[in-house]
């Protein structure tokens, strides 16, 4: 009689197969849930640059370079165009207001002057000549009326005596007749000559009136000319450092032609140029401070000349310019763009080329590893960037050039 077998459960084939299923599937799980995937770099601590997350006192500025200019420059351009006939005063020598520093010459304008002259002249004795003929004129009007007065009182008689003698047909009507024409006629050459006296004396009222409007216009263009031959000697308006002087012995210059340079020594002022980036952040009454000679002064912003040229604009600035400052040196300047206040922040650092200060490799605590962190950056100055997120004080990071890491996640440190 056969005797059956009893099958077995765990053979060796099975519990082979069961382990290295489990292997595999403990691989999966491992590689996919526990091992760290991130895509890693191995770098020199060498070849990199650390800095500390720290919070303090944070001030957003740019520095600028300044230059030493005087507050006040007055370019002297020749009012009326000549030739230099003398000069007086090089540039480089200070001046005192009215000091002579060129002579100029103009032929035409002389003889303008000269016409100009001659024409008032002969307007004044023109008035003087009217105002003397209407007298003569008023005295021999007069005397004429003087005259005739005496006749017709004469007629007068006459023909009164002649109307009664001839009402008593003592003399015939012919001659009465004639006495009464005599003295109507006398009577109306008054009248004639006292008019004609009325007329000479108010067209001689009017040729004087305009001869002495025409005296004043003339005048008045005299005085120009005047002017104008004053202006050919040039002469400083301010006491003052005379810089330059733009003409020679000779030289012909056109008006409007600038010809000297006079710089006032009473201030100074500071001239600087500031990248357009900054354009709508800088306004008039902005502070910026300076060292000098161990000490720091304070300076503010007087003009702004927004005009963009190579790439930046042009801002003056007035304050403390302490002695031993002098024209056209140059003075490093902190433009201050906002008050100061309590902030992170992290070293300013090539890193940002790269990432635009969105994120940024965080070192673990044995400086062993760093991490790929994102990150929101605020204002800066030229040390530091200010941190609004992802960083807290402590914390250190590398803030040198990210080139050959951008697309990795974790940094491995070798000491």
């Amino acid at each position: 009689m056969d005797r059956k077998i009893k099958k077995k459960t765990w053979t060796t084939k099975r519990i082979v197969t069961i382990l290295g299923s489990g292997g595999i599937l403990f691989l999966i799980l491992y590689v996919f849930v526990f091992a760290d995937n991130a895509s890693k770099l191995n770098v020199d601590l060498e070849k990199i640059s650390v800095g500390d997350v720290v919070e303090g006192p944070f001030q957003e500025y740019i520095p600028l370079e300044g230059t030493v200019q005087p507050k006040t420059t007055i370019f002297l351009d020749s009012k009326v165009s000549g030739n230099v006939e003398d000069k007086f005063l090089e540039g480089g020598v200070q001046v005192k207001k009215g000091d002579t520093i060129l002579k100029l010459e103009n032929r035409a304008l002389e003889m303008s002057y000269i016409q100009e002259q001659t024409q008032t002249n002969r307007l004044r004795n023109d008035i003087e000549n009217t105002n003397n003929r209407l007298q003569q004129q008023l005295f021999t009007s007069r005397a004429q009326v003087i005259n005739i007065d005496f006749d017709i009182d004469e007629a007068k008689d006459q023909f009164t005596r002649n109307e009664q003698l001839w009402k008593d047909k003592v003399i015939s009507e012919q001659d009465y007749l004639n006495s009464k024409r005599r003295y109507n006629r006398l009577r109306a050459s008054r009248e004639n000559i006292v008019k004609q006296m009325e007329f000479d004396s108010i067209n001689a009222v009017s040729q004087v009136t305009q001869n002495e409007q025409r005296l004043i216009t003339s005048e008045e263009s005299l005085k120009i000319v005047q002017g104008q031959l004053q202006d050919l000697w040039v002469t400083a308006p301010i006491d003052g450092l005379l810089s330059t002087v733009n003409a020679e012995i000779g030289q012909s210059i056109g008006q409007g032609t600038t010809i000297a340079q006079i710089d006032d020594l009473d201030g100074f002022k500071i001239a600087a140029n500031v990248d357009q980036h900054y354009l709508p952040r800088v306004y008039e009454g902005l502070v910026g401070t300076y060292d000098f000679a161990g000490q720091e002064y304070r300076l503010e912003i007087r003009k702004k000349f927004p005009e963009i040229n190579n790439g930046t604009f042009v801002v003056e600035m007035v304050g403390e310019i302490p002695e031993g400052v002098r024209r056209g040196q140059t003075l490093s300047i902190r433009l201050q763009l906002s008050e100061e206040k309590n902030a992170i922040q992290i070293p300013r650092g090539s890193f940002f080329q790269t990432t635009g200060g969105n994120w940024i490799f965080v070192l673990n605590e044995d400086q062993t590893e760093a991490t790929r962190r994102n990150i929101r950056i605020g204002n800066q100055t030229p040390r530091n960037y200010e941190v609004l997120e992802g960083l807290q004080p402590g914390e250190k990071v590398i803030f040198s050039s990210y080139e050959g890491y951008d697309d990795k996640d974790k940094l491995v440190i070798k000491k």
